[in-house]
């Protein structure tokens, strides 16, 4: 059973951001890094590739929506992405990299020292596009969580990329937050887990971050996109209004 667990959800491709993350100390001590999907979408999906499986046995790998139409993408069985960056993404991977997220499990438990039973996921325990926020009303959890056996006491998702933790029916659900692409605040934002339960932050240089991405990657928006999403200048507020309708509020009595 592991003892400490670091959680790092939607690198979507961002380099100078997870090697941040990566450089922590309790990062690079922990037992397991867990990733809960959305690893590759972003402006460089190779090089985060490439670091990742030079990690070994420490890394957990779980599928995120993103990764998955990315693979899709590429083995013709989808003709679009809603998200711009993800068709150039999913051409720059090579022939392993998609044998690997197509390998990669939508969910999975492990046991940690201190929460017990956890699981992971990307967007909830059934789904890898629902949407959950910290403020879903109770009937919405109850059905995200219907399947559940009794004995997970504790829920790790992402896909929101923005971080809480809460109660909902007895379980403890945690969302670490955006590596690469946080809404709301700038930096890398992830969780560690064991004995308890930590939502961290960690800052690194921004604009030298941007203008490393803007030199590595090929990607035709690529100034634009990483000034908009390396200095999260999507509001908290943005998205939770986007989100909103998703989370099924609107067909509430």
């Amino acid at each position: 059973m592991p003892n400490r667990v670091a959680v790092l959800s939607d690198i979507h491709g961002v380099l100078p951001a997870l090697e941040a993350v990566l450089a922590e100390p309790e990062v690079s001590a922990a037992d397991r890094i867990v990733l809960t999907g959305d690893i590759t979408a972003g402006p460089q999906p190779t090089q985060v590739l490439d670091l990742l499986t030079g990690l070994g046995d420490r890394i957990v790998w779980i599928s995120g929506n993103a990764d998955r139409e990315l693979l899709e993408h590429r083995r013709g069985q989808r003709d679009s992405i809603p998200d711009p960056i993800a068709p150039w993404a999913a051409e720059q991977l090579r022939e392993e990299h998609l044998d690997l997220l197509g390998q990669l499990p939508r969910s999975l438990s492990l046991p940690v020292r201190g929460p017990g039973k956890v699981l992971f996921c990307h967007a909830t325990p059934r789904d890898d596009e629902e949407v959950v926020l910290v403020d879903s009303r109770l009937d919405r959890w109850r059905e995200v969580f219907s399947g559940l056996d009794s004995d997970t006491r504790t829920v790790v998702c992402g896909h929101t990329h923005m971080p809480f933790v809460r109660l909902a029916h007895g379980r403890l659900v945690i969302n670490p937050g955006s590596v690469g692409m946080p809404y709301g605040r700038a930096g890398a934002h992830w969780a560690l887990l064991g004995p308890g339960v930590e939502l961290r932050s960690t800052h690194f240089d921004i604009q030298a971050a941007i203008a490393q991405v803007t030199q590595d990657s090929s990607y035709p928006e690529i100034a634009e996109w990483a000034d908009y999403f390396l200095h999260a200048r999507a509001t908290d507020a943005d998205a939770l209004e986007a989100f909103d309708p998703r989370d099924g509020r609107s067909h509430t009595p």
